[in-house]
């Protein structure tokens, strides 16, 4: 047998890792990625204030997979055959080459199993504007984004020495993004670093989000219990911000960025100008823009993508009081072929977790579902799983279940770098997906939906760093490290 993997982020890597590990040498397991690298993301904040370096939460695939005997193609996927064609009886990828002597030129990838981990598009063309080094505004979304985003830093830091006062202006860029955690990680931790840095009295920090209260973190915001009390995430976040002296933004979706100015829509339908000096905005999420076709060559791409790919989910189109976390999948399995599955950012949602909203001028304006790393490992190890026990025992019934209506999660978001005076943010939360049937309170369980704020929480986060690029180099026993 022969499974194809596309995309080495995390939920990719993770489900070639567990792939490699559980079948016999036999079974070829190929990993298609255009990327030379594997990144470790959580850590991208921390490279975008200068407190790590690319090299550290980086390493390069080719010797890892030859090592472990994984056939690797740095190619790109751009369209899929899952019935092959007339000159080939199997399904198949079709990918371009992106570096050597092939580069710009295709090869067709044939599989038995397709995981199709490719992740979000950064659609920052959705923004006018918002491109990194465009018009003055940055990203956390890669490491050399990351990279970039302290090199401007670093400048401004430079001008406020010499006392100049200065506009950062940091959240979402889109009316539809998703990510305002890790736009949260990177506020928090900027405004420490103008601390260390003695400039804070020249800065105004300003946040501005698609999100109708903040903390809501597109899943509908969370009630967390703090102790011995329940705290919404709204009043926790607020607290944390005017603790910080950050100003807010709220129900704002950014459209256009020019130099220097963000333009936005507020759900009230006005339109209003934020000036900034330094802006590190999240762009929307997209598909990648996928074909799909029959043997015929004929256009089948609906049965696979709805942006993002289609998988076993409720797709049916209902009021929003109608959603449930039964309309999440479990398995990840595209309902028209069998033999692909889409975990991780992949696969496509079956509908907003927080309420969707319309300005007055009829533009949505809300938060889209967040698309986390704790998820994405867990999806793609009970899709590995579920592909090893198909081939071990030639049955096709999937034992391995996750629904996000289901599963819990864990989030420790940094709010500064340091030792001994680090901060970070501890959410689990559970479930993912609200379930106002099960939990009409707050849609959650409250006591394992919990929270904590200090430098235990700085400590856990670099602890897991380390000991998820343990995990991803596939080092001795690194399957016992949990998703």
């Amino acid at each position: 047998m022969k499974i194809v993997v596309l995309g080495a982020g995390v939920s990719g890597h993770t489900a070639v890792s567990y792939l490699r590990r559980n079948l016999s040498k036999e079974h070829d397991v190929v990993m298609v990625s255009p990327n030379s690298n594997y990144q470790w993301i959580p850590s991208n904040i921390w490279i975008g204030i200068g407190r790590m370096k690319p090299k550290q939460s980086i390493f390069p695939l080719a010797p890892l997979y030859k090592k472990k005997n994984i056939e690797y193609i740095q190619a790109k996927a751009v369209s899929f055959h899952p019935e092959g064609d007339l000159e080939i009886d199997k399904g198949y990828v079709k990918a371009e080459y992106v570096v050597g002597e092939k580069k710009g030129t295709s090869v067709k990838v044939g599989y038995d199993y397709l995981v199709n981990a490719t992740g979000p598009k950064l659609n920052f063309e959705a923004t006018e504007g918002l491109k990194p080094g465009t018009f003055g505004t940055t990203s956390v979304c890669t490491y050399d984004h990351a990279q970039h985003a302290w090199n401007d830093l670093k400048k401004l830091i430079e001008r406020m020495k010499k006392g100049e006062h200065v506009k950062i202006l940091i959240g979402t860029g889109h009316a539809k993004s998703t990510c305002q955690g890790a736009a949260f990680e990177y506020i928090m931790n900027v405004e420490q670093e103008l601390h260390r840095y003695k400039v804070r009295d020249k800065a105004t920090v300003t946040w501005i989000s698609n999100e109708y209260e903040v903390g809501d973190f597109g899943m509908d915001g969370l009630t967390v219990k703090m102790g011995s009390k329940l705290m919404s995430s709204k009043d926790l976040i607020e607290m944390v911000f005017a603790d910080r002296g950050i100003h807010i933004i709220k129900r704002a979706g950014v459209n256009k960025i020019e130099e220097g100015k963000a333009y936005y829509e507020t759900l009230e339908g006005e339109h209003k100008i934020e000036e900034f000096d330094l802006a590190m905005l999240i762009p929307a999420f997209s598909g990648h823009g996928f074909t799909a076709f029959d043997k015929m060559g004929g256009d089948i791409t609906e049965k696979l993508f709805k942006g993002f790919m289609i998988v076993d989910a409720d797709y049916t189109p209902k009021p929003y009081e109608q959603w449930t976390v039964q309309d999440w999948p479990e398995t990840y399995q595209n309902p028209s072929y069998k033999n692909i599955f889409a975990p991780g950012i992949a696969f496509a949602p079956p509908h907003e977790i927080s309420r969707p909203r319309t300005s007055k001028n009829g533009t949505p304006i809300f938060p889209a579902p967040p698309r986390t790393g704790m998820p994405s490992g867990i999806t793609a190890k009970l899709v590995a799983d579920n592909i090893v026990e198909m081939i071990k025992k030639g049955n096709d019934n999937l034992h391995h279940l996750g629904s996000m209506g289901n599963m819990g999660a864990a989030c420790i978001a940094s709010t500064g770098f340091g030792m001994l005076d680090g901060r970070g943010v501890t959410i689990t939360t559970n479930p993912i997906v609200p379930d106002y049937v099960k939990y009409p309170e707050t849609g959650r369980i409250n006591s394992k939906t919990i929270g904590d704020l200090g430098l235990a929480g700085h400590w856990v986060k670099l602890a897991l760093h380390y000991a998820f690029i343990y995990k991803a180099k596939m080092k001795p026993f690194w399957w016992l490290i949990p998703e």
